[in-house]
């Protein structure tokens, strides 16, 4: 399996985790003198202080523009809070998008696509360096139209303490041998949970379960192809996965976090044995678990001999229309210097989110960061493992976030035995599609 181009990198002075002031051009100047930009985002807490420190190393980077940083809460909400202040023309010039949001902001005509705007600021980023599924999910008609900022993927993490009391050295590759590890750490004493679900196990084990054994969960290669997708998961493995599932909550085995807690809380305070979950929550995880912990690639189906890549997370950076020469200027500096694998490397290491081109991840390696966290490499194999196919290239839908909570709203009538598995999933997979013609109508032509 190839993974990075053949191209050499020179190593930083004093590792991955040199300050990104070494980026700096050279002179300063009051912020009053620069020409400054809002960006708004929905990073908060250890996230929240890792990009006030990105903004304030730009900042001083340069003595032209200054990036103003401002949390505007979840993602839903900066998202709404973003389509507000367009209406009034009081939007800002940079905003953080989840990849869920993807379509929407792409046929919203309120964008400038990120690639022709570094090419019209004489800024020359080699898109071909990005990660294949990272950058495809991003790239249309071959110009990038957002910029992959942080971009991240499912892993399994474990209990190391929990699993050797129960005889194994880590968690299975495939979903059957895993099943036969949580059902002997319960029946052992080891512990009550084997594993705790995630508020996104959507995302990871049944969106990403389908990507990494090869199976289509939509028509017109998952959205790729085409508005006019439809929904197919319903007639697909992922019944049995769903099912699957449904036999761990019964069993006590897999354990749907109660009011006042949270799937990451039950992992880290040592209740759970495991936890699906994205590589970003190294953070929670390095800082919140007082046990060995460890973490490993996504299980598979015992008979699919090669799996594929998983899918992407995260959220990427728009460049929004109405602003000045000087504004969109601004935006494309910034934007150049996030790209840098220096840039990469340094956000990639503070954060767990997957360093998004082969030139960051090879400074990385070459850094030995990866001899000393190689569990924040993991997430990095796992998207670039073999070629991508129509099945594990991403997924592409318009409103997602409704069919995510219609999903939802169907499965929990799963766990609490109003419904079976096979009435969720066709329930899903109908109410899904009449948002996706809902969605294909309102942007006929495009």
């Amino acid at each position: 399996m190839k993974i990075l181009s053949k191209r050499a990198f020179k190593a930083c002075a004093g590792g991955v985790a040199i300050s990104l002031m070494t980026l700096q051009l050279g002179g300063t100047a009051f912020a009053q003198d620069k020409v400054s930009v809002e960006w708004w985002h929905a990073m908060s807490g250890r996230l929240g202080e890792i990009v006030d420190q990105l903004i304030a190393d730009f900042n001083e980077s340069q003595d032209q523009y200054e990036i103003v940083g401002v949390n505007k809460g979840s993602y839903a909400e900066t998202f709404a809070a973003m389509i507000a202040a367009y209406r009034v023309g009081q939007h800002p010039t940079l905003v953080q998008a989840t990849e869920r949001s993807f379509l929407t902001m792409l046929y919203s005509d309120a964008v400038v696509p990120v690639g022709e705007l570094m090419e019209q600021q004489g800024y020359e980023i080699d898109w071909d360096d990005f990660v294949g599924p990272v950058a495809d999910f991003y790239i249309v008609d071959e110009t990038p139209a957002a910029l992959p900022f942080n971009s991240s993927t499912a892993i399994l993490w474990y209990n190391v303490d929990h699993f050797r009391a129960a005889g194994f050295d880590k968690p299975a590759e495939t979903w059957q041998e895993l099943e036969t590890q949580l059902y002997a750490l319960k029946e052992q004493g080891v512990t009550d949970c084997s594993m705790a679900l995630a508020g996104d196990f959507i995302w990871s084990m049944v969106e990403g379960y389908s990507a990494i054994n090869d199976y289509p969960y939509a028509t017109k290669a998952n959205g790729y192809g085409g508005l006019d997708t439809e929904y197919i998961f319903n007639t697909t493995p992922v019944v049995g996965q769903v099912e699957r599932m449904k036999k761990w909550v019964d069993d006590d085995v897999l354990q749907i976090a109660g009011q006042g807690l949270s799937p990451t809380q039950l992992y880290t305070s040592g209740d759970c044995s495991t936890y699906i979950a994205s590589t970003a929550s190294h953070a929670a995880v390095e800082s919140g678990a007082e046990f060995d912990w460890g973490a490993t690639f996504m299980p598979h189906e015992e008979d699919v001999a090669e799996p594929k890549n998983s899918n992407i997370g995260g959220a990427a950076l728009w460049v929004l229309k109405g602003k000045s020469d000087e504004e969109q200027a601004a935006a494309a500096a910034f934007l150049d210097f996030i790209a840098k694998p220096e840039t990469q490397a340094w956000w990639s290491g503070e954060t767990g989110y997957v360093p998004v081109t082969n030139a960051a991840y090879e400074l990385m390696q070459s850094q030995g960061f990866f001899d000393e966290h190689p569990t924040r490499e993991i997430a990095i194999l796992q998207l670039t493992r073999g070629e991508p196919t129509e099945n594990s290239r991403g997924f592409r839908f318009g409103n997602s976030d409704q069919t995510f909570a219609v999903m939802n709203e169907e499965l929990q009538a799963v766990w609490t035995g109003q419904k079976s598995v096979q009435e969720a999933l066709d329930a899903s997979v109908s109410r899904g599609n009449e948002i996706l013609r809902a969605y294909e109508t309102l942007h006929a032509g495009k």
